[in-house]
């Protein structure tokens, strides 16, 4: 039995040593496969700019492989920011949060193809303010087109529903040359009011007003 004593904290103390190489040689992994990458905030934030031109041209080029491409290499950026951890997005102050608020477009100033912004446009003589989703928005990973929300700006004229709001996250569909922000945003607003409300915007209810 005494032997048994013996051997069991002697093995634990060489799994410990096990545990403690894998650890390191993990983060001896991570840091040759972002070592391309700025490690602070202020060297980032330049970086995703170029990342974020590159990106805008590959989607006006419908050139899929090179989206996927900037896309990943703005997950990898906020990844290392984040000390090689998961939750990039966890709060306001996470990496990827904290990139995309600093890179975001001027209010009223359209963006680029992964640019966070905000822009007006029309549809049927209402005004739509477009919110659009940039490289760490929903689906940028999973999905061709980047989301966006519609939102009313006259909300005493009719609109694309009666909240006064509506999101079209998760637009399916191979990338297509050619479609700026605006323009894409505008032909999924278009063919929604065709298609889904028949033509007929609807009036926003009272308590939404």
């Amino acid at each position: 039995m005494s032997r048994i004593k013996d051997i069991v904290p002697a093995q634990l103390g060489f799994d410990a040593l096990l545990s403690t190489g894998d650890t390191q040689n993990e983060a001896r992994r991570q840091e040759r496969e972002h070592a391309h990458l700025p490690g602070i905030m202020e060297e980032a934030l330049p970086f995703l700019r170029t990342l974020i031109e590159r990106h805008h041209a590959a989607m006006l080029a419908g050139n899929t492989q090179a989206v996927r491409s900037a896309r990943n290499e703005a997950h990898a950026l906020a990844f290392k920011l984040n000390n090689y951890k998961p939750g990039i997005l966890a709060t306001e102050d996470s990496p990827g949060c904290v990139l995309g608020r600093l890179t975001r477009a001027p209010d009223g100033v359209l963006p680029l193809w992964g640019q966070e912004g905000s822009f007006i446009l029309e549809c049927r003589a209402t005004r739509v303010r477009i919110e659009m989703e940039g490289l760490f928005g929903i689906g940028a990973g999973s999905m061709a087109w980047l989301g966006f929300s519609a939102h009313a700006v006259d909300r005493d004229r009719p609109f694309l529903s009666q909240t006064g709001y509506r999101s079209f996250l998760g637009v399916g569909g191979g990338l297509a040359s050619g479609h700026t922000p605006e323009s894409f945003c505008g032909a999924i607003v278009e063919a929604y009011v065709a298609r889904e409300l028949k033509g007929r915007l609807r009036e926003i209810a009272s308590q939404y007003r």
